[in-house]
């Protein structure tokens, strides 16, 4: 797992202890807290990959850091908070039920406290037309049954980290990043019970989307989910490393429309179809693939060269036959550590 400082659940915990009141007041029922040391090393944690590259006017992915930590409680409170124009540290404590996409926008980061925090019935939007959706960290966060998208990164959002969250029975993508968004890194997550996963740029007409769309996706756990993992258009380079694949009934990675995709080092068990370039209508995208293992799953599709994700960032991938169990002891909700 990433060296990162170490958290734990009472960490978390002991974060709801005290209060004292934020800039700006806060929304009834929510509390505030000064930051006590696991919880402030949970919140100065910052990505690797792509959203750690310092790039648009950012140093890399620091959330809501330079503002007050509130906890939530109920989806008004979470609708509140994601939407003002400060950073702010939210935790998120228990089930949230909340409707439709709910628009957050710049400098906010979003953990959920030990291992029990949801959000569901919705889900988030990160940024608007208007206000933008950048520098936004979300973790440790399960989320069901959304009504439209469980998180949809847009509108050129930059600069987002999404790690060790659990993802299930939405109503369309799980986690879709789009619409000239950019820098992001989609880490330790699990993606379960449901069958479009990640798309990765909005459509074969939206060519707006080239040059953008960079994005690092390690250590996820696709289990069971039938395709979209990601279903890439037009980006590059796209940076599939140390997940593991298991039970995909359609297809692991699809390259589309001249997107470039390096598939490194995971593990495909059961997938018929682990790598694709072109699918559906869209037209072939180029794939690079080296060091991956292929378990009763089929051949890869592979096409063309990509520009290597370490002219951003440096990295080192663990060998692809370890990833199975790291990623089953490491990925989801309660295990940041």
């Amino acid at each position: 797992m990433p060296e990162l400082p170490p958290i734990t659940r009472r960490g978390l915990l002991a974060g709801t202890a005290a209060s004292a009141l934020p800039a700006g007041g806060t929304a009834a029922g929510a509390w505030a807290s000064p930051r006590p040391a696991r919880l402030a090393a949970a919140a100065a944690q910052t990505a690797d990959g792509f959203a750690g590259v310092p790039a648009l006017g950012l140093s890399g992915t620091t959330g809501g850091i330079a503002g007050p930590t509130v906890t939530v409680t109920t989806g008004a409170q979470l609708a509140d908070y994601v939407n003002r124009n400060s950073p702010f540290v939210i935790l998120v404590s228990g089930r949230l039920e909340v409707d439709d996409l709910l628009t957050v926008v710049a400098d906010k980061s979003i953990l959920g406290v030990g291992s029990t925090a949801e959000i569901t019935g919705g889900g988030l939007q990160l940024g608007s037309t208007t206000r933008p959706g950048n520098n936004v960290i979300i973790r440790n966060i399960r989320f069901t049954g959304a009504s439209d998208d469980s998180v949809s990164v847009t509108n050129r959002a930059h600069h987002v980290w999404i790690d060790h969250c659990d993802f299930s029975q939405g109503y369309d993508g799980l986690l879709d990043i789009k619409r000239e968004s950019d820098y992001v890194t989609v880490s330790w997550n699990h993606f379960h019970d449901h069958s479009k996963s990640c798309l990765l740029g909005h459509s074969d007409g939206y060519t707006a989307d080239r040059g953008r769309l960079r994005v690092t996706y390690h250590h996820n756990f696709f289990d069971g989910t039938d395709q979209r993992h990601p279903r890439v258009r037009f980006a590059e380079p796209v940076h599939v490393y140390n997940n593991y694949y298991r039970d995909n009934a359609l297809y692991g990675v699809a390259s589309t429309e001249n997107a470039g995709v390096l598939v490194e080092n995971n593990y495909f068990e059961n997938v018929a179809h682990p790598i694709y370039s072109g699918y559906d209508s869209s037209g072939p995208g180029r794939v690079v693939e080296r060091g991956n293992v292929y378990v009763d799953s089929g051949t890869p599709q592979t096409l063309g060269t990509v520009v290597e994700p370490r002219t951003y960032y440096s990295y080192t991938p663990e060998p692809a036959a370890n990833v199975p169990a790291a990623v089953r002891a490491g990925a989801g909700v309660g295990r940041i550590a």
